[in-house]
């Protein structure tokens, strides 16, 4: 009997830190906006919320006495880990110059469905609940974030939404089933991912050229960059870690909706963009898939 409920504990905190870190990525338009309105460029923007997580989570991690330490075998994959988290950001911002950031929003939420897929390759297979739950969901996401039919399809921009996709389907899979990294924390392995990010935005700043406080003016531009850097960046990535291994990679993944839903509702609330009826169509198939998953898990298969 005490097993029971501490496995159902379990789930609980892993749907919340799930539904916790879909809000507060979500969250990224509100400081997001703001930096690119004052001329702040993309790989200077991802450099400082990288860098500055990092050198928060590490504060924490100090004050709470944690160790940094990680065994030698699984320091690979950590930088790994690190590699496909900043690698979905790139792709992300970059295909935003091909195509609308509908279509991309629309084409990164297949992570979804290739993350399912690869847990099937890899012999755990996701409810029928689950997958009901996947398609649900993306069907809620056409409408939130399809774009008009009058709109140009570069197939670049296509690659590249696709691309941060599975990056990000690759990142959940490992922290779930790598048996190197399971007993790293989900500080340390935040902290490991945030550095190997940070590294990556400087080089690749450095090779474009240009200044690394290029748009960054004033004080309000700090506060967004530290905003960017504790809610979208670290908050999530530690809320995501947790949740990815408490309940498995493909569930949290259907969790992700919420990543959008926020970014809509901010943009409705605070920019006063258009709510129509197809995108509140579309919230409420998404919200009642998410209710559908939670409350008919299926099968344990982790």
């Amino acid at each position: 009997m005490k097993t029971n409920v501490h496995i159902d504990k379990r789930r609980l905190i892993g749907y919340v830190a799930g539904i916790l870190a879909g809000v507060s990525y979500g969250t990224n338009p509100l400081f997001g906006k703001a930096l690119m309105e004052s001329g702040v460029p993309v790989m200077v923007m991802l450099f400082f919320r990288y860098g500055m997580a990092a050198v928060i989570l590490a504060m924490w991690m100090v004050f709470r006495k944690e160790s940094f330490r990680a065994e030698r075998r699984g320091l690979g994959l950590l930088v790994l880990l690190g590699l496909l988290f900043a690698g979905s950001s790139i792709t992300l911002f970059c295909s935003y110059e091909y195509i609308p950031s509908g279509l991309a929003t629309t084409l990164v939420y297949l992570y979804p469905v290739f993350v399912a897929l690869i847990m099937v390759f890899l012999r755990f297979y996701p409810s029928w609940q689950t997958w009901l739950s996947i398609l649900a969901t993306f069907g809620g996401i056409l409408l939130l974030s399809a774009p008009s039919e009058n709109v140009q399809i570069r197939i670049p921009g296509v690659l590249l939404a696709v691309g941060a996709a599975l990056c990000y389907s690759f990142y959940l899979v490992i922290v779930n089933r790598s048996k190197r990294i399971r007993k790293v924390s989900e500080h340390t392995l935040t902290l490991y991912s945030l550095v190997t990010g940070t590294v990556l935005f400087l080089v690749i700043r450095t090779c474009q050229g240009g200044s690394m406080l290029e748009g960054v003016d004033g004080a309000a531009d700090w506060g967004n960059l530290i905003g960017l850097a504790i809610v979208p960046t670290m908050i999530s990535m530690l809320t995501l870690a947790g949740s990815t291994r408490y309940i498995g990679p493909t569930k949290t993944a259907v969790l992700g909706v919420f990543e959008p839903l926020t970014a809509i509702l901010i943009g409705t609330i605070l920019y006063g963009e258009p709510m129509t009826g197809k995108m509140a169509v579309g919230i409420a198939i998404c919200v009642a898939a998410v209710v559908f998953m939670i409350l008919k898990p299926g099968k344990k298969v982790r």
